[in-house]
């Protein structure tokens, strides 16, 4: 009998904690899905002045500066259709302040064509992304030859002499060449799939027990 009463609580503490923690997923599911709400709102505002603004990620901003074409790297990426090319990326100067610029992706053959350098520096409008920290795995940056993996900080300190805002801007419009990359409430929402898995995990040792006890008991 002792036996019984401590497999009993056994199985409802695993029970209470699976509730518990699909509990969690819908509270953090409430949570990504404001989240995302912000973000899409915030895309749909109207830029505004980036000397006027406080910074945060997916701020819709428009500026002006001194685009460094001299020091424009070529960061290795895929476009929407996934074939391989490079992102674009100046140092941008506002004021006393420095930013990199992504003005998007352009083909392989198309590094270090002046054709990819018409932009008009009195009108930027883009959108503002903090920087995430490099993937380790990827490959180290050819400096030497131009060819970029990651936006290493290191690197990039080495290869233009300066330090960075942490907030890239990502340049809108409609240009070919380089095609500005299309910014969205692109975030990992997995919370609901992770509720399911855990409550579904609880019931199904609710309906093992239930069974065992009926026949043993």
């Amino acid at each position: 009998m002792r036996y019984k009463f401590l497999f009993t609580i056994f199985v409802f503490f695993f029970i209470s904690l699976f509730i518990v923690l699909g509990s969690w997923q819908i509270i953090r599911l409430n949570w990504k899905l404001e989240l995302i709400n912000q973000i899409e709102t915030s895309l749909k505002d109207n830029p505004v002045a980036l000397s006027e603004a406080t910074q945060k990620n997916y701020l819709r901003i428009k500026t002006n500066g001194s685009i460094d074409f001299e020091k424009q790297i070529y960061l290795y990426n895929l476009n929407e259709k996934g074939e391989p090319g490079f992102e674009v990326v100046n140092p941008l100067k506002i004021g006393d302040k420095n930013y990199l610029l992504n003005r998007g992706w352009v083909p392989f053959d198309k590094k270090g064509n002046e054709i990819i350098n018409i932009v008009d520096e009195k009108k930027i409008i883009g959108v503002l992304k903090k920087q995430i920290k490099p993937n380790r795995f990827k490959p180290k940056n050819d400096l030497s030859s131009n060819y970029w993996f990651t936006l290493n900080r290191d690197d990039i300190f080495k290869f233009t002499g300066k330090k960075f805002s942490p907030y890239l801007i990502y340049l809108s419009g409609n240009s070919e060449l380089p095609k500005p990359k299309s910014i969205t409430a692109n975030i990992s929402n997995n919370h609901k799939k992770y509720a399911m898995t855990w409550f579904s995990l609880a019931i199904s040792i609710l309906l093992l027990y239930l069974y065992f006890r009926k026949k043993n008991y």
